[in-house]
C-alpha cells in the first residue's frame, strides 16, 4: 500500500503506552514522539489508551500535546472526588481500592486530606484545588461523586450548569455522576434558627438567615477553643448556601448530556418524600 493511501486510511493512532510508547526508563523516545507528532499534525487522532489511571497519563499526554491536537485519553479504574473538603469520603473510597482524583478549590482542606490520605493503602489518590465550575482534567473517570451538600454552595445557576457540563466532558461514556444536595425546603426552614456545638475543648454558635427572593441560606458560625492556659479563642467563618429544586437539577443535567437522571431520599433508596432534608441525584453520562 502506498504511504499516502495509508494516511487516508489512518483516521487515529491508538497507543498504549508500557512498554510500547515507552522504553524501559519510561521515556518517549526522541524519534518516536516527532513520528506521532507528525501523524498528529496532519490531522490524525492520537488515543492513549492505557490501565494506568488518568493522572498516571498526564506526562505523556502533555509531551504528546493531546489537549492542542484534540486527542484522547482511555484510562482504567478511574473515579473522581469533587469538592472532597477534608478527604473523608475521599479515604473511604480509596480503602475499597478506588483510584482517585479529588478536587476541591479550599487548599487548606486539600492539606487536611492530603494529610488524612497519607497512610491509606493503594494508589494515593492526587489532589487537585480546582473550582467546581472549572474542573480540568487529561482524561476521562469512570464516575464521579460530589458529597455533603457541596453543590449548594454554588450560589449561581450558571455555576452549577458549568460544573455539570465540566463534569460531562471528563466522565467516561456510561459513567455515573452521584451527589446529594441539602433540599429547598431544609434551606428555608433555616432562617431565624441558632443551633450550638459544644465539646470538651471546642464550643460553637450557628445563626441562620434565609432570603426568600435569592433562596440564599448564610450561615454565620462563632468558634471558641480553649487555650492551654483555660481562655478561649474566637473565630468566625461565613457560609452560603443556595436552593435548587430538583426540576432546576434534573433539567441542567440533561441539558449537559447526562441521562437516567434518579432523585432517592436521605440515606434510602426511595424517590424523595415531600420537605425531604437531604436528597441524592444519580445521573448517567451519554454517548
Amino acid at each position: 500500500m502506498e504511504g499516502r493511501e495509508a494516511d487516508m486510511r489512518a483516521k487515529a493512532l491508538v497507543l498504549d503506552i508500557d512498554g510500547t510508547l515507552t522504553n524501559s526508563g519510561k521515556e518517549i523516545a526522541p524519534a518516536t514522539q516527532a513520528c506521532i507528532l507528525d501523524a498528529l499534525e496532519r490531522g490524525h487522532k492520537g488515543v492513549l489508551a492505557s490501565g494506568r489511571p488518568a493522572h498516571g497519563c498526564g506526562r505523556y499526554a502533555r509531551e504528546l500535546e493531546l489537549e492542542r491536537y484534540g486527542g484522547y485519553l482511555l484510562s482504567h479504574n478511574g473515579a473522581r472526588s469533587v469538592a472532597c473538603g477534608t478527604g473523608e469520603m475521599t479515604a473511604i473510597l480509596t480503602r475499597r481500592g478506588y483510584e482517585l482524583i479529588a478536587v476541591d478549590g479550599s487548599p487548606d482542606m486539600l492539606a487536611q486530606a492530603r494529610e488524612k490520605a497519607a497512610d491509606l493503602p493503594g494508589e494515593p489518590p492526587v489532589f487537585l484545588n480546582q473550582n467546581m465550575p472549572e474542573l480540568d482534567l487529561y482524561g476521562t473517570v469512570d464516575a464521579a461523586v460530589c458529597c455533603l451538600d457541596s453543590l449548594n454552595y454554588l450560589t449561581s445557576p450558571k455555576d452549577v450548569q458549568k460544573c455539570f457540563q465540566r463534569l460531562r466532558l471528563f466522565i467516561a461514556p456510561g459513567g455515573v455522576l452521584v451527589f446529594d444536595v441539602n433540599s429547598a425546603a431544609k434551606l428555608a426552614a433555616l432562617d431565624g434558627q441558632i443551633f450550638l456545638d459544644e465539646g470538651e475543648d471546642v464550643y460553637c454558635v450557628w445563626r441562620t438567615e434565609y432570603e426568600k427572593r435569592s433562596r440564599i441560606c448564610s450561615y454565620w458560625m462563632d468558634i471558641f477553643t480553649r487555650r492551654e492556659d483555660g481562655g478561649w479563642n474566637r473565630a468566625g467563618e461565613e457560609h452560603r448556601q443556595r436552593a435548587y429544586t430538583v426540576e432546576e437539577l434534573r433539567a441542567w443535567l440533561m441539558d449537559a448530556g447526562f441521562t437516567r437522571v434518579r432523585t432517592y431520599g436521605d440515606c434510602r433508596m426511595s424517590a424523595p418524600r415531600e420537605n425531604e432534608q437531604r436528597i441524592y441525584f444519580s445521573a448517567v453520562r451519554g454517548a
